[in-house]
């Protein structure tokens, strides 16, 4: 499951404001930096620490400044490198409520990956967050949407960040993927994956936004859209075509399954 990309460098760069890309590859990272401290969503895998902090510094900003911890998902390959920033930082844990025991537990509770152990270092939340909560820091702030069903506290961000010409509303999607071999009609530990599919699928066509990005940098195609050494252009993100097609993708896919079984 473990895929060569999730662990190479790429180049951290500006998205639209004060948000980054600091994440590898594929597994994709987002520094909010702020005049009071930085927050950090999604890790990627323990051994990606030190490149998030190399393109993290490599932007200008100190590692140690970073406040807040979040992620879009509480799988290994979003929040392995989470237990030693943490350490490393002081920074505080923030995190979906259904995501908590999960992250505390290294990943052994995890409806689709768990039992057999830990599977990344385990994380005790600071705060937990419901669908809707806001995340403020430095005059920057983002609402948290609980889309359930990848993992049972997947959420997205919402966050406006602003530079020199305009304001841009900003997504930072966690796709709603299936699992191979997910039962709709119920799978142990998630009894209701089948009707928080659809209401995630629902909730995510329905959002407002400028520009967006997601958990992996191939669900929204980053490396088609922007090569190295590529000047400042948040209009880069802002493939709506492209975003609704991946959810259409994703519903026929589900609606599929709920046939089949």
């Amino acid at each position: 499951m473990n895929d060569k990309s999730w662990n190479e460098p790429t180049e951290p760069f500006r998205i639209a404001g004060n948000l980054y890309y600091v994440g590898t590859y594929d597994l994709a990272c987002y520094l909010i930096a702020t005049p009071k401290g930085h927050i950090l969503i999604n890790t990627g895998l323990a051994e990606s620490v030190p490149l998030i902090r190399k393109s993290i510094e490599q932007l200008g900003f100190q590692f140690s400044d970073i406040r807040i911890l979040l992620t879009t998902q509480a799988h290994f390959d979003h929040v392995a490198g989470m237990a030693d920033i943490k350490k490393q930082t002081k920074a505080k844990m923030w995190v979906n409520e259904k995501d908590a025991k999960v992250l505390a537990d290294g990943g052994n509770s995890d409806y689709y990956m768990g039992g057999k152990g830990m599977l990344f270092l385990p994380v005790k939340a600071d705060r937990l967050l419901k669908d809707h909560d806001t995340i403020s820091l430095g005059g920057t702030r983002l609402e948290l949407l609980h889309h359930p069903g990848h993992t049972q506290g997947s959420c997205s961000y919402l966050v406006t960040v602003n530079d020199e010409k305009k304001n841009y509303t900003v997504l930072i999607a966690n796709i709603p993927t299936i699992l191979p071999d997910t039962k709709m009609t119920g799978m142990p530990g998630y009894p209701d994956i089948s009707k928080d599919f659809a209401y995630t699928l629902d909730a995510m066509k329905k959002i407002t936004f400028d520009l967006w990005v997601a958990s992996h940098a191939s669900q929204f195609k980053l490396h088609e859209k922007r090569k190295a050494g590529d000047p400042y252009n948040p209009e880069t993100f802002a493939n709506r075509d492209g975003y609704d097609k991946s959810l259409s993708a994703i519903e026929a896919n589900y609606l599929k399954l709920k046939e089949q079984q």
